[in-house]
């Protein structure tokens, strides 16, 4: 497998970014190394949340609520998946597929040795992370979800569908542009730079081009069994499990019913509709640091 590294300066000054990066090394089924990047804030001794991040993006997406976090006493944990942010990037598109992305960020999880984590995850963070929560779901404590989804093959929306289209057919891929255009704020030249950062040139992102084949929306897509089994665990998943979906996401929209419906720790929770775009992170920072606040408060105090 052949793997690029994003240069170090690409990340420098970045707007509103003063996190160092930490490190971990992947090892693939073929024996590649791969280097992941991670920010882990915050006391080391406090319950972590985890943020995963989705497509094209990276840790970035996430800077306003790591910030908002730690700053109330909490323990951060931010990490870029492989072909995004500081990880690196394997330069054939072949090389990403969903189960790999799932085994990579499952190495990783289980080197960090975490327990009572609480979960947020967007787009294909979601895709991956509810795949860990399944496999692992004595390690969660707590899940709130915006703008995902855990695909059976059932087929897709309009918007996702004009997505996918956009994603094949367009010659060079503007990830800083694609980020504003899911955004229901305007982002400065600064913030689209930063979403830019991590790719160089086209060569870069052979792993943002690919996800969107991945998303198992028919019959025959690779792991729609993997996520059917993934699906059995969640509707046996009793701790908290909230939806907070945007009201501006033509790609997910509605798709927070599912989830009410068949996870049973969804009962009872108090889920909310967010102003956003796809990328709720941009919109609703603040709201989701107090999500997770709220659902970490409502844990110690014996409420589920």
């Amino acid at each position: 497998m052949k793997v690029l590294r994003t240069p170090d300066e690409r990340f420098t000054g970045l707007a509103d970014w003063p996190y160092e990066p930490r490190y971990a090394t992947v090892i693939d089924a073929d024996g590649t190394a791969l280097r992941l990047a991670y920010v882990d804030e915050g006391p080391a001794d406090a319950a972590p949340v985890l943020l995963l991040h989705g497509e094209p993006s990276w840790s970035y997406l996430y800077r306003k609520i790591i910030a908002d976090l730690v700053a109330k006493g909490h323990r951060v944990i931010a990490p870029d998946l492989i072909g995004f942010g500081r990880s690196d990037k394997p330069a054939a598109r072949t090389d990403y597929t969903y189960e790999r992305h799932v085994a990579w960020m499952t190495n990783w999880l289980l080197q960090l040795e975490l327990s009572d984590i609480t979960l947020f995850c967007q787009d294909w963070g979601g895709l991956i992370g509810l795949r860990l929560v399944a496999a692992h779901p004595d390690m969660f404590a707590g899940v709130a979800i915006g703008n995902t989804g855990l695909p059976v093959g059932a087929g897709w929306t309009e918007g996702f569908k004009a997505w996918l289209d956009f994603s094949q057919a367009v010659p060079q891929m503007p990830i800083g542009v694609i980020v504003n255009g899911g955004t229901g704020r305007q982002l400065s030249p600064e913030e689209i730079a930063a979403y830019d950062a991590p790719f160089p040139d086209e060569s870069y992102k052979e792993g943002a081009r690919q996800f969107p084949v991945l998303v198992p929306v028919t019959p025959t897509h690779a792991s729609v069994e993997e996520n059917k089994a993934a699906w059995k665990v969640l509707e046996t998943f009793d701790k908290p499990f909230l939806t907070a979906f945007s009201d501006g996401d033509a790609v997910t929209r509605g798709g927070e019913k599912e989830f009410q419906a068949r996870v049973p720790g969804a009962r009872g929770q108090p889920h909310v509709t967010l102003h956003g775009g796809h990328f709720l992170q941009e919109d609703s920072p603040d709201e989701i640091a107090a999500i997770l606040g709220a659902m970490i408060a409502r844990r110690r105090n014996g409420f589920h």
